[in-house]
């Protein structure tokens, strides 16, 4: 699998034992990206919908925009996609008290540069990032 270079980490608190927490992150996935179908088609992202078992074995599920890459019930859950300006993963890390967010990314040329400042440097994805925590450590 392709090693994307680092972006950032986001975390929060979860008061939830990491069984809960897991099916949180699930269930807020499948609520947040139901509607991302418009944008992914603009920015032609693959996978382009929702497929597979979001309530159980997630082997080849995948929402809009991300299919997973790895799961391992309930510490780890690594998603991964592709559009027309970058390539990137989310990963998902269930800890005792917390859960984090790692960001992967690569943004190839001209267009991906200025993609990545449109989406990174101007803050944007810290805000909707650190937003789909607190719906989760909320949901558990």
């Amino acid at each position: 699998m392709e090693r994307l270079p680092y972006i950032d980490e986001f975390a929060t608190p979860v008061v939830a034992p990491p069984e809960r927490t897991w099916e949180a992150i699930t269930r807020v996935l499948r609520e947040e990206l139901k509607g991302a179908t418009p944008l992914v088609r603009v920015l032609c992202a693959a996978p382009a919908e929702r497929s597979g078992d979001w309530d159980g074995d997630l082997a080849g599920a995948t929402l809009p925009g991300f299919a997973v890459a790895d799961a391992e019930r309930p510490q780890r859950l690594e998603l991964r996609g592709r559009h027309r300006f970058a390539s990137y993963a989310l990963v998902f890390l269930i800890e005792p008290g917390r859960v984090r967010a790692q960001t992967y990314a690569a943004f190839p040329g001209l267009k991906g540069r200025v993609y990545r400042a449109l989406v990174i440097g101007s803050g944007g994805h810290g805000v909707v990032t650190r937003r789909l925590l607190r719906r989760i450590a909320s949901a558990a």
